[in-house]
């Protein structure tokens, strides 16, 4: 097995992260692949949801610390490394939210530093129960500021802050109530639910979640007003498709809509 490996079914690509020996930390070539994968997913049609997991003990320990040190050897101590390791991180980061499909992680174990940033990132979650989620880089003196980003923007500041500073971990019941997280599922039914999720979006018209996920991150940067002016102009745009108009007038009718995609 490679380190990222993907499963397509019923409209759902499922990737996963495959380097239990160090719990899926987001290494260097762990970074190459997401983002890779995620590209070639977003040109498939065929998929309509991505659920994200991992092996092992853990769904991901954040970043390569082992890695990271050996950069450390370079002349400049390890800067322009370190800047274009974070460069990447956020790029992979940043495609998740663009792409057109939903992205679901199915998280179990822990979720830490840029692991939990991860989670934080994807469009939903669902979790195990007994899962830990934690940004507790500040317990060995690095300060987890580019999983803030992700985490700052789930739930609320003073509890983000907290996490931060402290370096502590939550539990999963808690990470569903801050809203890191949309739900506690036991451990033997936690790819199920999850499955059962991504395949109840997978149903959608494609094209419509679409148009609503790159909508949704969009109006989100706007103040109130523009929202809603953006976000009218994209239902026009999604009332004119023409799997739209099916779509409404196979409620109208009362029968199951036939769409094109």
């Amino acid at each position: 097995m490679g380190i990222l490996e993907r499963k397509d079914t019923n409209g759902v690509a499922a990737l996963v992260m495959n380097a239990p020996d160090r719990l899926n930390a987001l290494s260097d070539e762990m970074l190459d692949a997401l983002h890779t994968s995620l590209d070639d997913i977003a040109d498939d049609p065929s998929v309509r949801a991505v659920v994200l997991s991992g092996t092992g003990k853990a769904f991901c320990a954040g970043h390569d610390l082992k890695q990271m040190t050996q950069g450390r050897q370079n002349a400049d101590g390890g800067k322009a490394y370190f800047k274009d390791l974070f460069d990447r991180c956020a790029a992979m980061m940043a495609r998740v939210q663009s792409l057109p499909q939903p992205v679901i992680a199915q998280v179990h174990g822990i979720a830490t530093a840029a692991g939990c940033q991860l989670v934080a990132t994807c469009d939903m979650a669902v979790a195990a129960q007994g899962t830990r989620f934690g940004v507790n880089g500040v317990n060995i003196g690095l300060f987890c500021s580019t999983p803030m980003v992700a985490l700052s923007r789930n739930i609320p500041r003073k509890q983000a802050f907290e996490m931060l500073t402290t370096g502590t971990f939550i539990e999963a019941e808690r990470a569903e109530t801050l809203g890191l997280i949309n739900r506690v599922v036991p451990a033997d039914r936690l790819e199920a639910e999850t499955t059962a999720l991504a395949e109840l979006v997978a149903s959608k018209l494609g094209v419509a979640v679409k148009i609503g996920k790159q909508a949704f991150y969009e109006q989100l940067q706007l103040p109130v007003a523009e929202a809603y002016a953006h976000t009218g102009n994209v239902m026009v745009e999604n009332m004119l498709h023409r799997d739209t108009e099916e779509g409404i007038a196979a409620f109208l009718d009362k029968r199951d809509p036939t769409w094109t995609q």
